[in-house]
């Protein structure tokens, strides 16, 4: 991923789907184009309950708890 918008949301009565779909709203919003990828902190991958549509949620370390990087994944040649 070369761009990407880093969102921040702690609010404890949203569910993850529902804070990584605000994620993705704001970045096609900002950038013109839906992203395809979200990067989450592992915790937050076993609060999901359901899959997001249209997005491929990974959980990476180096992403704090409540952040969720959205953004177009890179394609490889």
């Amino acid at each position: 991923m070369k761009t990407g918008l880093l969102w921040y949301d702690n609010d404890p009565k949203r569910l993850a789907e529902e804070k990584i779909r605000r994620a993705a709203q704001r970045y096609q919003e900002k950038f013109g184009r839906a992203p395809d990828t979200c990067y989450v902190n592992p915790a937050m991958l076993a609060q999901m309950q359901t899959p997001v549509s249209h997005l491929q949620v990974l959980g990476r370390p180096n992403i704090l708890p409540h952040h969720f990087l959205v953004g177009v994944a890179e394609k490889s040649a």
